[in-house]
């Protein structure tokens, strides 16, 4: 068998006034026997008859290394390592895992032998897994769903199985079925957007976005030591506070709290300093509120104002 397995953010309420130690002002910083995970030995070993066929035909080629396609229909989509879409059938279950189509519906929907397949880039190997089917065949499994190719897809990328009679679906990364996500509504003034991450842009570089891609901003009069917004009223109205979010990868963990301001509500900081969005940014990658005033900046992932003078 080959196949290959290859902070929640802790909420911190302060006061306006840390103390010294946190904040220190430097702007720096059913088939019991026949599902198995992938390469256990089997404790009778059998013939494979899809290992002797690999590559005789349409329904015995390898898997090989999968890949992840990104559509415009379905989003990211499993495909084999020559792009063949990868699909999960509902009669079947993924937990014991067990394939329900034989006969006629194989020959429609060929299974992906288990034999020599390696998870994809950034897939999480230990999704991968074989079951062993009423002919001997040793089948793929992701997260125990048995994976199959389609007869009438005839080249790489094409999704012809999709939603076939309403029980046949191509197979995202995870294993679940393919779905292209919908778009994040914008969210309102202080509503939770999820983790900060970095992006970068081709002007600024690494800088920091809220859980929409929205820029993150700092406002120069604000201070970190003692920890202070002095964006209120009309400014806060155009310039909202970022609300208590968790670090995303790349966003220095040092002083990453949340500040209580005078009006009740809470803010996110980035290594002390209070961090906020731009009503004027309309889509995510905007970046008109960059040097407003020459008061409001996009941070760095230290925290850095980014283009000041």
């Amino acid at each position: 068998m080959g196949i290959k397995r290859g902070t929640t953010l802790a909420a911190v309420a302060v006061a306006v006034v840390l103390t010294a130690t946190a904040c220190n002002g430097e702007d720096t910083a059913g088939k019991a026997d026949a599902a198995k995970p992938a390469g256990a030995a089997s404790s009778a070993p059998a013939a494979d008859p899809y290992a002797a066929q690999a590559g005789a035909g349409s329904g015995a080629k390898p898997a090989g290394t999968l890949a992840v396609s990104t559509t415009d229909r379905l989003g990211p989509v499993l495909t084999d390592g020559a792009g063949s879409t990868l699909y999960r059938f509902d009669k079947d279950t993924a937990q014991p895992p067990a394939s329900h189509c034989d006969g006629d519906c194989a020959k429609a929907w060929p299974p992906v032998p288990a034999g020599d397949a390696n998870a994809a880039a950034g897939m999480d190997p230990a999704l991968l897994g074989e079951v062993v089917r009423a002919d001997g065949g040793k089948q793929l499994t992701v997260a125990g769903w048995p994976a199959y190719r389609y007869a009438k897809d005839t080249k790489a990328g094409d999704i012809n199985g999709q939603g076939v009679g309403g029980t046949w679906f191509a197979l995202a990364p995870d294993g679940k079925k393919a779905a292209k996500a919908a778009a994040p509504a914008p969210a309102a003034a202080g509503q939770a957007t999820g983790a900060l991450t970095v992006a970068k842009d081709p002007k600024l570089g690494e800088h920091v976005v809220d859980g929409n891609g929205m820029t993150v901003y700092r406002f120069k009069p604000d201070t970190a030591w003692p920890m202070v917004s002095r964006c209120t009223g009309d400014c806060l109205a155009k310039w909202p506070a970022v609300p208590p979010a968790q670090r995303g990868d790349g966003i220095t963990e040092k002083n990453y709290l949340v500040l209580d301001r005078p009006d009740g509500k809470k803010q996110q900081t980035v290594n002390c300093w209070p961090v906020y969005t731009f009503t004027g940014d309309k889509k995510p990658g905007d970046t008109n509120g960059q040097g407003v005033g020459g008061t409001w900046y996009a941070v760095a992932p230290d925290g850095k104002l980014l283009g000041a003078s």
